[in-house]
């Protein structure tokens, strides 16, 4: 059964990749039951709000199965919480999710919403060289979710999908429409649930386009 491998939250420290000069990305696993409400997971806190959290990018989620692509690639294990993100989950096919679909977590309902983009303080957390053409090549970038119902989380807790939605558009064709492959990005209009960043990159290209 999919479930948490970990929930994961970070503090707020210096960096120096990034024009803010700040960071929460360095997120470790806790213990016990954990509260996530409408703008994200307790005792997580957000460095740069201009482009991260909000309503539609309140959780981040990233399958224990993507990182083993990296673990070959860097030789080395990637704990939970190594790429930044909140809910690191087993047998979940977070890549294969649909925007819209919505996920039943302890006490929690979730809903995608959106696709990780690869920034400087993300490379410069892995600290690996070329880190965002590589992370974008590779297409698999985990998935932001939207708090539909607030509750309670703890590792170990099973993730059920609740809702699923009749089209094809996943985590892994939003991200391609995001980054490398624009021309897919109408498609994504007929879901009536994309989170504001990937609505506006729909809306900007079609207004280029019309």
């Amino acid at each position: 059964m999919a479930h948490l491998e970990a929930v994961n939250t970070g503090r707020v420290r210096a960096t120096g990749s990034g024009a803010l000069g700040r960071t929460a990305i360095d997120k470790r696993p806790v213990t016990g039951p954990v509260r996530i409400e409408a703008l994200g997971v307790q005792g997580d806190e957000i460095a740069d709000h201009k482009h991260h959290g909000g309503p539609d990018q309140a959780v981040y989620a990233f399958a224990r199965e993507d990182y083993r692509h990296w673990e070959a690639e860097l030789g080395r294990a990637l704990a939970a919480g190594s790429f930044g993100e909140n809910l690191t989950t087993v047998g979940l096919d977070v890549q294969g999710a649909r925007i819209g679909e919505r996920w039943r977590v302890g006490t929690c309902l979730l809903e995608v919403t959106d696709v990780r983009i690869p920034c400087s303080v993300f490379a410069g957390f892995v600290a690996e060289p070329d880190w965002v053409r590589r992370f974008t090549q590779h297409g698999v970038p985990g998935a932001y979710l939207r708090v539909i119902e607030p509750g309670v989380v703890t590792a170990g807790d099973g993730i059920v999908v609740a809702e699923t939605r009749p089209h094809d558009l996943t985590v892994g064709y939003a991200f391609r429409a995001a980054t490398l492959e624009p021309g897919l990005l109408p498609a994504l209009a007929a879901e009536e649930r994309l989170g504001r960043s990937l609505s506006s990159r729909v809306t900007k290209y079609l207004a280029r386009h019309s």
